[in-house]
């Protein structure tokens, strides 16, 4: 009796993680966004997804991902013209049994105007972000826990913000060092920035846990 009773619960069990399975098997498809007003900022807030920015051509911001109705984006532009773009998820438990998404389906594209925007905010988790040299009238803050951020020269007005674990950072800064105060904080790893420097017109903050801190300033 106690064999059939195992045997059904192992059956029923399968049974769920097949549903599981089958569940996540569902398929991506590949979307575009341009917002139909100018944007002064954007905001990028997501999970376990790369995000890859470059130029772009007609001085309009566009993205290109994939979705499905059980990982999703909720994209939004304010009132004061802050394009935002969120996870969302509409998943069971069942649905985190079996293999992640593709890399294709769990990469975001976005084109952005240079030196148009005031504001660029790229948070995510578990992968990569890159950016080219980029020019922003004001801030640019970047978060990776779990990938590396990597970038071009970045030109920012006022600040810029860089936190990483268990990724590495590193790129250049458009100014000479004189232009920054300077605020680093590194465990388990190697800066080449100081750990407090108060003078400089702009803001340059940087943390990494478990990696390498390497920014070069280039002036011009």
């Amino acid at each position: 009796m106690k064999k059939i009773i195992s045997l059904a619960l192992c059956l029923v069990l399968s049974g769920f993680v097949l549903a599981g399975c089958s569940s996540n098997s569902e398929p991506f498809e590949e979307k575009t966004y341009t917002p139909d007003t100018a944007v002064s900022g954007i905001e990028l807030n997501v999970e376990d997804r790369e995000i890859e920015v470059s130029l772009s051509p007609d001085e309009e911001v566009h993205i290109a991902y994939s979705e499905n109705s059980k990982e999703y984006y909720e994209i939004s532009v304010s009132d004061d013209q802050v394009l935002t773009m969120t996870s969302a998820s509409n998943k069971e438990w069942t649905d985190y049994i079996g293999s992640k998404p593709a890399a294709e389906d769990r990469k975001i594209s976005l084109q952005v105007p240079d030196a148009l925007l005031e504001t660029l905010t790229l948070s995510t988790t578990n992968e990569n972000v890159t950016l080219p040299d980029l020019s922003v009238t004001g801030s640019i803050r970047i978060s990776s826990n779990g990938g590396d951020i990597t970038f071009g020269t970045l030109d920012v007005g006022s600040a810029l913000t860089l936190s990483a674990k268990n990724g590495n950072i590193s790129g250049a800064v458009a100014g000479s060092y004189d232009d920054f105060a300077i605020q680093s904080e590194i465990k388990k790893g190697e800066s080449n920035l100081p750990d407090n420097k108060d003078s400089g017109e702009k803001a340059l903050t940087v943390s990494n846990n478990n990696g390498n801190i390497d920014i070069e300033f280039v002036s011009e």
